[in-house]
């Protein structure tokens, strides 16, 4: 099943926002229903695919057959950027500049070389295509001409798994639930559950150095990867020979998070562990962000560490979205804040570490609010998605941005970001609601997540830019990341040059040309286009 064209997954899970949740946008903030509906597929103007006969050929040789050379409207516009909310913004009004001349499905490592080596002799871009779900521009190229997108949805195969080592090889193209699954057959789990879980694909995991939202207790996807093989115009490499290494800088390293620059992923094989006998998850309720915090870093610092663990600020915790699956249902929440640990494992290791656990967030302020806010929260985890579409609909405008930093700057790193984008939008007369949580830990720091919630105005994406740009001058002057886990793209590119200083994106335009001699691979994302 393909995601849905307009918006995020499934269409049947896409619901209307209550009347209470509208009328409160209404009166907080001035949001006014749409005037007009969005233009239904049938109804793009889609331009021909441009894509010269030769190039066609070339293509169709390389991956078997025409069938696998999609040049059809709708699975181009399938295909066209990702899932932000100004990509859905331009895709819902018609806005077709960044469509691919042609779909490209490969089945193996040597179509995909043989497909590489096609484009660079024909000059023709290309973009590695995962589950779609890129929120940061990646899926949107800077190129003059037609290029094409790869979609590796036919490589989804589990190959290998190594019980006695606890590792499995995986296809790029698996999506996630489906990889829980094969792994789930031989009683593992890898353990990686993002909030794009449902769509996103384990190539697109190790592309974007992928957080899932159980990262306290099984660690970030790249710090699962223990080798990678990376299909390039020049040719294959292979990375990692075993779980640590001496020899010479770590390869595997500079591919995770190469959002499709320097090769196309064709391979992962990933650390994995054992499906958990149980799994807790409860909430507890703190009186401030900062006395949430102080409780967080101490579980993260001196343990013991929850495997999920999250905490929402004040407005975040008002609204409800907590819980997204809950807007609505009972108007606002109590003031503090709600944080919510999870537990997973054996039922005597959890059953001890959440006991540990409780003392030190009581000893923090932390009042227990039992389990129902945090099984509330584990059944709708995968839900902000489509309430942001819902709140679309609405006539509402969301949209969503991370960072992280060290601790002691976790502060001022807050009150910077949530600053620059109220300060910024209300200039613009769209006067937003600002909420953010922390959802990663580290022993030295943690990620902010903010979602933003205003009314459209005349030109919500022209509004969302300005505050975005404005939010992401506030990250870098406060010392945080530009990206914890959405990745860079084209959104990021320009601060992360910053970030990674002249001569750290010099030598990464030197192994970009080793690789990419002609500078096809998704030009654009992550470093300037030459």
């Amino acid at each position: 099943m393909d995601m849905l064209w307009s918006g995020w997954g499934d269409p049947a899970k896409a619901t209307p926002l209550p009347g209470t949740v509208t009328g409160l946008l209404h009166d907080l903030l001035g949001v006014k229903p749409r005037e007009a509906a969005p233009l239904a597929l049938e109804e793009l103007t889609v331009p021909d695919p441009g894509l010269p006969p030769a190039a066609h050929r070339a293509l169709a040789d390389a991956l078997g057959g025409e069938e696998h050379v999609r040049t059809d409207p709708e699975t181009r516009v399938r295909h066209t950027r990702g899932k932000s909310t100004p990509d859905l913004l331009r895709i819902r009004a018609g806005e077709l500049d960044d469509i691919p001349a042609a779909v490209l499905l490969p089945a193996s490592h040597d179509e995909v070389v043989a497909v590489l080596r096609a484009c660079a002799e024909h000059r023709l871009p290309l973009v590695p295509f995962g589950g779609g779900t890129s929120v940061v521009g990646g899926l949107a190229p800077e190129r003059r001409g037609p290029f094409v997108a790869l979609d590796l949805r036919r490589m989804d195969a589990l190959l290998d798994l190594d019980p006695v080592s606890r590792t499995a090889t995986l296809q790029p193209g698996l999506r996630a639930p489906r990889a829980e699954a094969l792994l789930a057959e031989h009683g593992f789990t890898l353990g990686h559950f993002p909030q794009s879980f449902e769509w996103a694909t384990i190539g697109g995991f190790a592309a974007t150095r992928s957080s899932g939202q159980a990262s306290a207790g099984y660690g970030r996807f790249d710090e699962m990867v223990l080798s990678l093989t990376l299909a390039t115009p020049e040719g294959t490499l292979d990375t990692g020979r075993a779980p640590r290494s001496a020899a010479g800088p770590d390869l595997r390293q500079l591919i995770l998070g190469s959002e499709g620059a320097f090769g196309v992923i064709t391979s992962v094989t990933v650390r994995i562990r054992p499906v958990p006998e149980t799994r807790v998850y409860e909430g507890w309720r703190f009186a401030s962000f900062d006395e949430g915090a102080t409780a967080l870093r101490r579980l993260a610092q001196d343990g013991p560490r929850p495997t999920v663990l999250r905490l929402s600020d004040e407005t975040e915790t008002l609204v409800g979205l907590a819980q997204p699956d809950a807007i609505g249902s009972g108007g606002l929440q109590s003031a503090g804040c709600t944080a919510v640990a999870g537990y997973e494992g054996t039922a005597e290791d959890t059953a001890h570490r959440r006991e540990r656990a409780a003392a030190v967030l009581r000893e923090c302020g932390g009042i227990p609010l039992g389990e129902e806010p945090g099984e509330r929260w584990a059944h709708g985890r995968y839900s902000a998605p489509y309430l942001r579409d819902s709140l679309l609909d609405a006539g509402a405008f969301a949209e969503t941005l991370e960072t992280a930093t060290f601790w002691s700057r976790i502060p001022g790193l807050y009150t910077a970001v949530r600053d620059a984008l109220t300060a910024t939008l209300t200039e613009a007369g769209t006067p937003p609601l600002v909420m953010c949580h922390i959802s990663h830990v580290y022993e030295n720091g943690a990620s902010l997540y903010f979602t933003v919630v205003s009314a459209q105005g005349e030109d919500p994406v022209a509004h969302w830019t300005r505050a975005k740009h404005a939010a992401n001058e506030a990250i870098l002057a406060a010392g945080g990341t530009i990206s914890h886990h959405h990745g860079v793209g084209t959104d990021h590119r320009d601060w992360y040059v910053r970030e990674a200083g002249p001569l750290g994106i010099d030598a990464l335009r030197a192994v970009k040309k080793r690789l990419d001699p002609a500078g096809l691979l998704n030009p654009g994302v992550l470093l300037p286009a030459d």
